[in-house]
């Protein structure tokens, strides 16, 4: 499967994947899906992508006039593979790449609210409901007045969360892909 950028300023352009099959890259008609429901909040908007991988996903969205997107990863071929992705598509001027452990990087204290929180974790770990829970905890800090939390996952990790500030508005399914949208309760403080 070749990953390339669907739509903006980078349309058409060939990423390159993590060597290795340590990430799981998002297929082109889920992205596209994806970035349709998304369409209304991607201009001039902040985002944080969560286990980042090869960065497809944030370099979409910065394509597409996202001002600047967070990429998180451990693993050092994904933080490589992600620069050179920036640099392919000429995007790394709106684009902060982070080494860190993704539930560290949601427990610091000082970071500016994203727009956006792109969670896909590796598969069959329950990092989604980790991630989930710590989004939950303070989600006035993380997210903006109308922020959301995107979660990409395999329809057999779907479960309910037993959540006090968020909650998921939207479920879409692309074969073996599922998409939950969170938001904050409008009747949480």
């Amino acid at each position: 499967m070749s990953l390339r950028v669907i739509s903006g300023s980078a349309r058409g352009r060939r990423l390159k994947k993590v060597p290795g099959d340590s990430t799981r890259p998002i297929m082109d008609r889920v992205k596209e899906n994806l970035f349709n429901i998304l369409r209304d909040e991607i201009h001039e908007a902040r985002w944080l992508d969560l286990f980042a991988g090869t960065g497809q996903v944030g370099i979409e969205a910065l394509s597409r006039g996202a001002r600047e997107v967070v990429f998180i990863d451990t693993v050092r071929a994904a933080i490589q593979t992600i620069e050179t992705n920036l640099n392919i598509t000429k995007l790394s001027d709106k684009a902060q790449i982070v080494k860190s452990d993704a539930f560290a990087y949601l427990e610091r204290s000082a970071i500016s609210p994203f727009d956006l929180i792109y969670i896909a974790p590796p598969q069959y770990k329950e990092m989604w409901i980790t991630a989930m829970q710590l989004v939950d905890k303070r989600p006035f800090d993380l997210l903006t007045e109308y922020g959301q939390v995107v979660v990409q996952i395999d329809p057999k990790e779907d479960k309910a969360l037993e959540l006090e500030h968020l909650v998921l508005y939207k479920s879409r399914k692309y074969g073996n892909t599922l998409l939950n949208f969170y938001e904050i309760d409008s009747h949480s403080e």
